[in-house]
């Protein structure tokens, strides 16, 4: 399942971190501080996310 995982972390923490950037820059946040915050978000919100969805591939 590890293997797995990572396979999907790869593409799901690229999505999350592009939307949590979109967010920051459609909100008004267009300085460097707050895009990498939204980047940094979006990758550690992957981490649980992909976990999640390779648990539920491998029942």
């Amino acid at each position: 399942m590890t293997r797995l995982m990572m396979i999907l972390f790869s593409m799901i923490s690229t999505t999350l971190m592009g939307v949590m950037i979109i967010v920051a820059l459609t909100t008004g946040y267009g300085t460097l501080r707050p895009i990498m915050i939204a980047a940094v978000v979006g990758f550690l919100l992957a981490i649980p996310v992909s976990y999640l969805v390779a648990r539920r591939l491998t029942e």
